[in-house]
């Protein structure tokens, strides 16, 4: 399976998870800062079906801060009903958008990590699939996931995803298993708790610092 074919399948994995979920757990606080769960999928759908020019004009009301205007989005994407959002997410389900620097890896790390963003205070099993996984953890680890991971994060450290016989870099151990490896490379501090080596001490330490 190619990397555009699991983002595409990813899609209508959560097209399929938003149709199971309530009022209150969409309402419920997300791992991704001050999202919650529903903005977060405002943020996928509006990844792949807002257009251009809305994310202009809040481009220009937030000082061409990038992220300011992509949180400005998500919000305003996420006031629609959530039949609605499962529903863009099945029909853009293929957009073969290809973001510059970070590619399609990029895209399929979105879907895996903000998934996890939800599933996680949810108490929902992740389901991840081991392929997918190894793409982006390779991808988080290459140097090429700007605004994923901070580059002096994983420096200086070896990671070991215990369920995937994956490993990368060299120093002190971070290992465990590769829904925590990656959760924690890309900065959510619960799941830290699920590593153990001698270089776990230093990687929060660099979250916390980041």
């Amino acid at each position: 399976m190619d990397v555009l074919t699991m983002i595409s399948d990813e899609r209508r994995r959560m097209a399929d998870l938003v149709d199971t979920l309530d009022a209150e757990q969409l309402a419920t606080r997300s791992l991704c800062d001050a999202w919650t769960v529903k903005e977060v999928i405002g943020h996928l759908v509006a990844a792949i079906a807002a257009p251009n020019s809305a994310l202009l004009k809040l481009l220009v009301r937030s000082g061409f801060n990038i992220h300011k205007a992509n949180a400005r989005l998500a919000g305003q994407m996420a006031g629609r009903p959530a039949g609605e959002l499962a529903g863009l997410l099945r029909e853009h389900a293929d957009n073969p958008l290809q973001p510059p620097i970070v590619g399609y890896p990029g895209q399929l790390t979105d879907l895996q990590v903000h998934g996890q963003d939800i599933r996680r205070p949810l108490g929902l099993p992740h389901r991840l699939e081991p392929e997918r996984l190894r793409v982006t953890l390779d991808f988080l680890v290459g140097g090429r996931a700007v605004g994923f991971v901070p580059r002096r994060r994983p420096l200086g450290l070896r990671f070991e995803a215990t369920d995937l016989g994956w490993s990368a870099g060299s120093g002190p151990l971070v290992s465990g298993g590769a829904e925590a490896v990656m959760l924690a490379l890309t900065g959510r501090r619960v799941a830290v708790a699920d590593l153990s080596g001698d270089g776990v001490a230093e990687l929060r330490h660099r979250i916390e610092r980041q």
